[in-house]
């Protein structure tokens, strides 16, 4: 089936979770990382990875608070450079 003519005139809808879009990151780039519990931040949660979710942790929760819920989460501080450039590449996609 070819999807731009079926679809020709309609608007395209893409939903995207992104939610745990750094701590993927951090997986992707560190192999190590992956199946394990990923924070991303400094004082506060910027990103989780679906592992520590899954024992309450949420955005903007306190690295203190987290650390009670899930001791075993990695604290990463962040790499925003990579971060952009796989924004980047994912928009490209998505824009493909």
């Amino acid at each position: 089936m070819d999807l731009d003519k079926a679809f020709a005139g309609h608007p395209k809808i893409v939903h995207v979770d992104v939610d745990a879009f750094f701590a993927s990151v951090e997986q992707a780039l560190n192999p190590a990382l992956r199946g394990r519990p990923v924070l991303v931040g400094r004082g506060v949660v910027a990103s989780a990875s679906y592992e520590p979710k899954a024992h309450g942790v949420k955005t903007a929760m306190t690295i203190r608070q987290v650390l009670r819920l899930c001791p075993e989460a990695v604290l990463m501080p962040g790499k925003y450079e990579n971060y952009a450039t796989y924004a980047r590449r994912l928009r490209q996609i998505l824009e493909d």
